[in-house]
């Protein structure tokens, strides 16, 4: 009988407890929830687009939507590109993403905090460079963004940056 009432209690018990594993985690998320809009520079050429991001599966995830235009630059084409990216904390409490795009990438990414900024950096595969996306707070309201590559994983050069402006706070209904 008391192996039945202890099985019983770690069911009943086990959600809670790996739920609240996840309480506090995305504190460091918070300034970036919302739907921004933006404009910037970069190899495909002078551009603007939008993102958003928002907790889902109460609150274990979060998801980043994004859309970008491109006016004709270097590749004298217009470029639309659209992604969406997956955020989520690993059983050994490790921050990671996973990325997709509508030209079939998919890039897998590790993420590491400074005060301002949420810097997630892909994983080294052979043959394929190194991706680094980071998400710099200028204040409540604007966010910095800036898309790299590199070779070696050490020396970074800027593929797109540009400015957002949060254009509305998303609201969850678990918050």
């Amino acid at each position: 009988m008391k192996i039945k009432y202890l099985i019983s209690l770690i069911i009943v018990c086990y959600p809670l407890i790996c739920n609240s594993q996840h309480t506090g985690a995305w504190d460091k998320w918070n300034w970036l929830i919302g739907e921004w809009q933006g404009e910037g520079s970069g190899i495909p050429g002078e551009g603007y687009g939008t993102f958003s991001f928002s907790f889902d599966l109460d609150r274990n995830i979060i998801i980043r939507r994004s859309h970008s235009d491109y006016t004709a630059g270097d590749f004298k084409r217009k470029t639309i590109r659209d992604d969406l990216m997956i955020v989520y904390i690993t059983n050994d409490n490790r921050d990671r993403a996973i990325f997709f795009d509508n030209e079939g990438h998919t890039i897998n990414y590790t993420i590491t905090y400074t005060d301002s900024s949420i810097v997630l950096t892909s994983d080294i595969n052979p043959h394929t460079p190194v991706f680094r996306l980071i998400y710099t707070s200028l204040n409540g309201e604007t966010v910095y963004t800036k898309f790299q590559m590199s070779r070696d994983g050490i020396s970074f050069m800027t593929y797109v940056e540009g400015t957002s402006k949060k254009v509305q706070e998303i609201r969850n209904s678990t918050e």
